[in-house]
């Protein structure tokens, strides 16, 4: 089946240079941004309720950008003064970098996984083994980095900040895609939770990750396209090699 219109359920992006952009016009197929999902930040009321203080830690560790955002956003609605001895921890240098948004960059303890992988920057927290590091999560958040950090000995607390929620489909809102491509277990929720009735049929579905992919088989879906893998590292390469061989065009 020739694919001419595929759902991406992230935001769209601000960048123009998106290789989503390149995907489209490469192939003449439509491209549609919309999340299945929505992050909500956890008010300080009931972040406040687990009981822990930010300012007891010594170093952060964020594994996404919304991670930055809502950790950020709870130290100003909690009053909480930010050292600038505090060292962040990022499972990939997009993360890091992405600190810029709140803090001055070269003034700050940066560490960040080239692989963007938690498990490869183990090495540099090992070294740092006095720290007392916080894991910034979200409210379905499954432990695994935490325990990841446990098992290695180290000082670590987990707290959730932000919760993901279904971003419902409107009684009107078309549904006619040939691909969906999800990045989470939520977004494969959401869909089931808008579509109880849904019949994959020829829609490919494409997951990014080990645990997204797993919910699209437990769901009892098939799955096309699964990234990162060692000949597409990336969602984009994973789906430009799918159309490649499902529209017939060079790669």
């Amino acid at each position: 089946m020739k694919i001419k219109k595929i759902l991406v359920s992230q935001p769209q992006p601000t960048s123009e240079k998106s290789p989503y952009f390149d995907l489209a016009e490469k192939y003449g197929v439509d491209i549609v941004f919309r999340p299945f999902i929505k992050v909500e930040g956890l008010p300080a009321k009931e972040f406040r309720q687990q009981k822990v203080n930010i300012a007891d830690f010594t170093a952060i560790v964020f594994t996404a950008k919304t991670a930055v955002d809502h950790f950020f956003r709870l130290c100003e609605e909690t009053r909480v003064t930010i050292p600038v001895t505090l060292k962040y921890f990022c499972s990939s240098e997009m993360v890091a970098n992405y600190l810029q948004k709140y803090i001055v960059y070269r003034k700050r303890k940066i560490f960040a996984s080239k692989s963007g992988r938690l498990i490869d920057l183990m090495p540099t927290m090992l070294k740092h083994k006095t720290e007392k590091y916080l894991v910034v999560v979200s409210d379905v958040n499954n432990g695994e980095d935490t325990k990841l950090l446990a098992d290695n000995k180290l000082d670590v607390t987990s707290a959730a900040m932000y919760r993901t929620v279904s971003n419902d489909f409107a009684p009107d809102e078309p549904f006619d895609y040939d691909m969906l491509v999800f990045f989470s277990p939520q977004g494969i929720e959401s869909l089931l939770k808008n579509f109880p009735d849904f019949k994959q049929g020829d829609i490919a579905i494409a997951a990014l990750g080990s645990a997204a992919a797993k919910s699209v088989k437990d769901a009892g879906l098939r799955l096309d396209i699964e990234a990162p893998s060692p000949e597409a590292p990336s969602m984009p390469v994973a789906i430009d090699h799918y159309l490649a061989k499902s529209n017939g065009l060079p790669e």
